[in-house]
């Protein structure tokens, strides 16, 4: 009952503490709800109304069904324009696409002759120019195809390709954004938090005040654990009601309380992380640099930002002693495919036995810390 005291009591004052630091608080309601947003809707690597220019030299019904194809929200309403037009507004960035329509265009694709059409592309815009190409052959392709059955048949396919979207039929990447940043805020919130706690006690030279007291060193460290944890537990479970489910409108296929308590068990193993590099760095810019080589890693090969299978095989291997791989694992199988218990339990043992020694290693390296300083 002494040791749970003193654990409850130890984090309520860390819990004060992070209350007087204003600069922590910002971060943590930016995280949560503005940087979600962002993440959500600012998605560069999709169109939205991209710039297109057209150059219509056959003013014909098939090149006038080719223009009219393009319109919000991936392009915007396209500029008809001419060759000198379209030279000048490439070269002063005002469109992103030049498609130019050559002269007898319909009179040689009816008569089978495979005519050619320009397309110029602004490839300063590299992330648009990449998707935006495939979809400007995509809709002229089409568009000629439907127009040309209308005059002579098609020889039909011996193979009916059905495509059904599961989990997000509108290929929406609203839905995707928003919910890997609330994952990628417990990831970092978790390990900073912590960490600068430890650093800030020592800086503000309350450590001693804290060694000259009856705790131990297991319980200032759970104490740390328990209380950061529930702060960035209690901004993501608002986050993912308030701006994801309620903001943005983002359907949640699984159960939240599941999905949190993985969340809980990942923040068990970065908060002993974070209290691990803690002990290393003697201030906070030797934590910030710790931050920069342990958090870009955990970030880009857990599986969020692109998918494991694509990775090395090494890198595979390496990545699973990571807390961040089995917890992407785990609330992407919950959030979007509504998964239970019965499909995501070996991430969540994972999680259960990469905290275990993450907090073993941290509390040794936390009484050897102490033990210095006493």
């Amino acid at each position: 009952m002494r040791t749970a005291k003193n654990i409850l009591r130890l984090g309520r004052k860390e819990l004060w503490s992070l209350w007087r630091d204003p600069m922590m608080l910002v971060l943590i309601v930016y995280i949560f709800t503005f940087a979600v947003y962002t993440a959500a809707t600012a998605v560069p690597e999709t169109l939205h109304n991209s710039t297109i220019a057209i150059v219509d030299e056959d003013d014909s019904p098939l090149s006038a069904r080719i223009a009219s194809a393009f319109y919000p929200p991936r392009f915007a309403p396209p500029a008809m324009a001419s060759l000198d037009q379209v030279d000048a507004g490439m070269d002063s960035g005002l469109y992103t696409f030049a498609l130019n329509i050559p002269p007898n265009f319909q009179r040689d694709v009816l008569a089978g002759r495979y005519p050619e059409i320009q397309l110029n592309i602004d490839a300063t815009r590299m992330m648009q120019a990449f998707s935006g190409n495939a979809y400007v052959q995509q809709i002229v392709t089409h568009e000629i195809d439907e127009f040309v059955r209308r005059y002579r048949a098609q020889a039909s396919f011996s193979v009916d390709l059905a495509l059904r979207v599961r989990f997000n039929p509108t290929l929406d990447r609203t839905w995707y954004g928003g919910l890997m940043q609330i994952i990628d805020g417990i990831t970092i919130l978790s390990i900073i938090l912590t960490g600068a706690a430890l650093i800030r006690e020592r800086e503000h030279g309350t450590i001693e005040h804290l060694l000259v007291m009856p705790v131990t060193p297991f319980e200032i460290m759970v104490s740390k654990i328990w209380s950061m944890s529930l702060v960035v537990l209690a901004a993501a479970t608002l986050s993912l009601l308030v701006v994801v489910q309620g903001w943005l409108g983002v359907p949640v296929q699984g159960s939240i309380p599941l999905f949190l308590c993985g969340a809980t068990l990942c923040l068990f193993a970065m908060t002993s992380l974070g209290i691990y590099m803690g002990t290393l760095a003697r201030n906070m810019p030797q934590f910030a640099l710790l931050l920069m080589i342990t958090l870009l890693p955990m970030i880009v090969l857990s599986g969020n930002l692109t998918p494991r299978e694509s990775m090395p095989e090494l890198v595979q291997d390496i990545m699973l002693i990571a807390p961040t791989t089995h917890f992407v694992d785990l609330s992407q199988a919950i959030l979007y495919r509504g998964a239970g218990l019965d499909v995501v339990w070996r991430p969540f043992l994972a999680l259960i036995a990469i905290g275990a020694v993450l907090f073993l290693l941290s509390l040794v390296r936390f009484r050897k810390t102490i033990g210095q300083m006493a």
